[in-house]
């Protein structure tokens, strides 16, 4: 366990210090082409665009479609390249840090994209998008990009699909008629779901969690489904700090309450429960869990779009049925995705940044090329019914829709109807419902702040370690006296700097709030 943490503790400190290359570092002098005007004649560039995951079978098939039109109407190519998810995060930092080739890259608020763009790592966009994607930015509004930018600059292009990504939990609703258990719609119908299975089905794998050394939130991810108890403004507690959705700006120390020690019990109840192994801190991340059968309850990260993939998967036996509890049902929180949440940046090191822009138009305005990294080559991967519904082609599983995870290139105009759309849309509809309700009707409040923690990197690192070593545990539930785990953990925070990260913080968040109007 101290070796793990030596090395989580070493990549935070690499973060860190990628993060510093990019602000100290001067800026490297840009390599421009000429300026481009119609009618001229384009001397080729061959661009590398930086997808997250892994690659579709047919990936180089659809890059060679791609690119006949792209050489035909701008003689331009693109080589897609994946960070895979193994280590993407250290993958990630180093394509920007390193100068390796990129003139594309996925980027999103969950992968830090305020602070990356705050540091020199993306190439500011508003010159080059009026200059060489004029069709580009005209369609999308000006108060989209007002949402996009940092310190008053353009540094990614979102996708235009709105979208609710709160999460939810996913379950088998198979095993939960089969033995009369209720529906997981509060916290402790959840628990009596998973105590029914647990009961009726000893063999049963329960869940299966995993660890985030990465987060200052959830160190360990089935503490997730306290989104069931609280209305988070979000859904986590960074450095333990919370607030209620409806009052965003009156931040509490949730690590220092009697709610926290009881949460931690009910996760202890829970591990000893066996709804998941003992060993779960060092278990592999398994992905395919549910679809496998080796888990029939996941509460962290599904989403409404993850649930509708998991319901039409394939590899479901027919016996199966999933069903699907948005938290905002129980909670009341619900907002629409914010733009950053996928979007695309020209990294500071292309060498052929206006070339880019105009890649960038034709990929998510030309019809053919997006519904070709979107969805394939008609009549091979998929086609249409007789109603105009999407459907799986014959070399389907070889490139399935967005397969190729280019969802910053979603644009609704050429979007094809699925038959999961309608049940998606009501879930949507319902979402936006409840986001009526509240203070502040689908307003992601949280994913447009940008933590800036260059005076407590130091701290804020060491107590990465102290999360992995002290929290983790004792939110697997995996520490026999819960209060004195507490007592540990927290003492241990101090020493690594809790108070002054937590000040600092603190006084950032209400500012924001206060510039924003969050009350």
């Amino acid at each position: 366990m101290k070796k793990q943490v030596k090395i989580i503790a070493c990549m935070l400190l690499l973060s860190c210090s990628i993060l510093s290359v990019f602000t100290a570092c001067t800026k490297k002098e840009h390599k421009s082409e000429d300026a481009v005007r119609a009618g001229d004649t384009l001397e080729r560039a061959d661009l590398v665009f930086y997808l997250m995951g892994e690659p579709p079978a047919d990936m180089s098939l659809i890059q060679d479609k791609i690119n006949e039109r792209l050489l035909e109407k701008i003689n331009t190519t693109v080589t897609f390249k994946f960070t895979t998810w193994t280590d993407w995060q250290t993958k990630y930092d180093m394509i920007l840090s390193s100068g390796e080739e990129c003139d594309l890259i996925y980027t999103a608020n969950w992968m830090n994209y305020a602070g990356l763009a705050s540091n020199n790592a993306f190439a500011p966009l508003d010159e080059l998008l009026t200059a060489y994607a004029p069709e580009l930015y005209n369609y999308i509004s000006q108060d989209v990009w007002k949402q996009m930018k940092v310190n008053d600059k353009i540094y990614s292009v979102p996708s235009m699909k709105k979208e609710y990504t709160n999460a939810g939990i996913m379950y088998r609703e198979d095993l939960r008629e089969k033995y009369d258990l209720p529906k997981p719609d509060s916290l402790e119908n959840l628990e009596a779901y998973l105590m029914g299975v647990k009961k009726n089905a000893p063999s049963q794998s329960i869940m299966k969690p995993s660890i985030n050394p990465a987060s200052f939130s959830y160190s360990f991810s089935a503490t997730s489904v306290l989104q069931a108890k609280y209305a988070w403004v979000q859904p986590g507690a960074p450095y333990g700090l919370a607030a209620d959705y409806n009052t965003p700006s009156q931040l509490f120390n949730y690590w220092s309450s009697e709610d926290f020690k009881n949460d931690m019990k009910i996760m202890k109840k829970w591990a000893d429960a066996g709804f998941w192994s003992k060993s779960v801190l060092s278990d592999a991340n398994n992905s395919d869990a549910f679809i496998n059968g080796q888990e029939i309850c996941i509460v962290d990260g599904q989403n409404p779009a993850k649930y509708i993939g998991t319901y039409y998967n394939s590899k479901l036996g027919n016996d199966w049925k999933v069903g699907y509890v948005p938290y905002a049902e129980i909670n009341g929180i619900a907002y629409a995705n914010h733009p950053s949440g996928n979007g695309t940046a020209i990294p500071t090191n292309s060498k052929y940044r206006e070339r880019a822009a105009m890649a960038l138009n034709l990929l998510y305005m030309d019809k053919d090329i997006n519904r070709l990294i979107q969805y394939g080559v008609k009549g091979t991967h998929y086609t249409l019914d007789a109603e105009g519904y999407y459907k799986d082609g014959e070399a389907h599983k070889n490139f399935a829709a967005e397969s190729a995870n280019a969802w910053s290139l979603r644009n609704p105009l050429y979007a094809l109807p699925s038959r999961g759309d309608d049940k998606l849309n009501k879930i949507f509809s319902e979402l936006h419902g409840i986001a009526l309700k509240t203070n502040y009707p689908d307003i992601d409040i949280a994913s447009g702040f940008v933590e800036v923690y260059d005076d407590y990197a130091s701290e804020r690192a060491a107590l990465a370690t102290v999360m992995t070593e002290y929290l983790a545990p004792l939110q697997a539930g995996l520490k026999e006296d819960v209060d004195g785990a507490v007592d540990e953990f927290l003492r241990k925070a101090d020493e690594a700097g809790l108070t002054k990260i937590q000040e600092a913080y603190t006084a950032q968040w209400q500012a924001y709030c206060e510039m924003n109007g969050y009350k």
